[in-house]
């Protein structure tokens, strides 16, 4: 039996994404009490600028004091779309206290301060969910905190920036530059007029630790996350990559280390080889590869961003809070029993493809793989090219430790036969 009175929603944020949930709310209103089993009702929407003309959206719901919405007491559900830390945070905490639970798309809140909100929400017995915080509309967080429950993970790896991966397609597909790849991405909306959130990885590194943290139950934040990001990479990278088979990604990677005593995250560009899942991903799509013990491997695949897929993840998440608190319960909340440490990058262990500027001259091969030697990195393959007095010596490690790496390439710089170092790229997926 469906209940009559409405189960009360406070927006806060109304721009891409907010209007789409207000929007999606009105059109689906039949449909949404149908799957809740009460009406939903939008009782307020938080802005800053109020005289903006929003269509569907009664302008006396409209308000610039965000505070005084989530604390009306009458609020059942408070979803934040405004994004940033402050004062998103607050808003949030203060939602917790005047009774609302809480839906939000804020990736970079959940990975600094997951913990203390999720702390909150439990004091007061209130919901916290963030499905639209990681991979806009691909179902991933509750999959990950429900599905996979039962299981052990091991591994998530994944492409989960679209901007980036727009961009590293096209240099791929077209042989374009990155300034070229940008500037194409801009012009059709994928990149912002700032694309320095996305392209030097601090987007995907605060997915990471929020994917890293429901893995394996344990708290990562976004300081923990070594991040690289992806405007060094050339189109001579690629052509190296395709010389391997492979192609290149800026990945987030979440392991498990293989006793099981810690975790590391990460994100940096990398070389997958073509027939690994992720390397199909086009365009500005996100992909998520995840490894298990008892599932084995399973990849989640969509569009990532924009207005509507995002609001999508947050209406699902809507759905599922309204019918806990209908059910006067709560969802899953914070699991972190394991408190296992994360590992600095300098023990992650990877392969190696390093890109040499070199003399062209007798010994110089020898020289290097003395150097790689004497740090306890074994070489894999080796291929040389050169003329005129200049060389390039490409050299693919076998697995060796970060810090080995460091400390090889630190030495090769010494070396008076070697020119420079082109390009360092780790070599995921094998």
């Amino acid at each position: 039996m469906m209940r009559t009175r409405p189960l009360k929603v406070a927006l806060l944020g109304c721009g891409v994404v907010g209007s789409e949930v207000a929007r999606i709310m009105t059109t689906h209103a039949d449909d949404l009490a149908a799957r809740i089993g009460a009406p939903v009702e939008l009782a307020g929407v938080a802005v800053r600028r109020p005289s903006k003309v929003r269509e569907g959206i009664d302008p006396a719901l409209v308000t610039t004091d965000a505070t005084a919405l989530v604390k009306r007491g009458d609020i059942d559900v408070v979803v934040e779309v405004i994004g940033g830390i402050e004062p998103a945070r607050s808003l949030i905490t203060t939602a917790f206290e005047h009774g609302a639970s809480v839906v939000s798309a804020n990736k970079a809140l959940i990975a600094q301060d997951g913990a203390a909100l999720h702390a909150a929400a439990e004091q007061y017995g209130k919901d916290l969910y963030y499905e639209a915080a990681v991979a806009g509309a691909i179902p991933l967080v509750r999959p990950l905190r429900e599905s996979l429950a039962g299981d052990k993970i091991n591994r998530v790896m994944g492409i989960v920036n679209g901007t980036t991966n727009f961009i590293l397609d096209k240099m791929d597909t077209t042989g374009a530059g990155y300034q070229e790849a940008l500037d194409e991405a801009t012009a059709l909306g994928y990149a912002e007029a700032d694309p320095t959130a996305d392209v030097e990885g601090f987007d995907a590194a605060a997915k990471a630790a929020i994917l890293a943290g429901i893995a394996f139950h344990t708290r990562v934040r976004l300081d923990d996350v070594y991040r690289e990001g992806m405007t060094e990479v050339t189109s001579a990278d690629f052509r190296s990559a395709k010389e391997m088979g492979c192609t290149i990604k800026l990945l987030a990677i979440c392991e498990r280390a293989a006793d099981g005593g810690s975790v590391t995250a990460r994100v940096h560009p990398a070389m997958i080889p073509l027939d690994h899942p992720l390397a199909s991903v086009r365009g500005a799509y996100n992909a998520v590869f995840v490894e298990s013990d008892a599932a084995g491997q399973l990849m989640f695949y969509g569009p990532g961003a924009g207005g509507a897929p995002t609001a999508s993840a947050v209406l699902g998440d809507l759905v599922a809070v309204c019918r806990n608190k209908l059910g006067e319960a709560t969802g899953p909340g914070d699991s972190a029993y394991t408190q296992l440490p994360v590992s600095p990058m300098g023990e992650v262990v990877t392969r190696y493809h390093i890109s040499l500027d070199v003399a062209d001259k007798p010994g110089v091969l020898a020289q290097v793989a003395t150097v790689f030697a004497e740090h306890g990195v074994s070489i894999d393959t080796v291929r040389q090219s050169g003329k005129d007095g200049e060389a390039s010596l490409v050299v693919v490690t076998h697995r060796a430790a970060d810090a080995a790496l460091t400390g090889t390439v630190d030495a090769l710089r010494k070396l008076d036969t070697v020119r420079g170092v082109a390009s360092i790229m780790r070599v995921e997926g094998e």
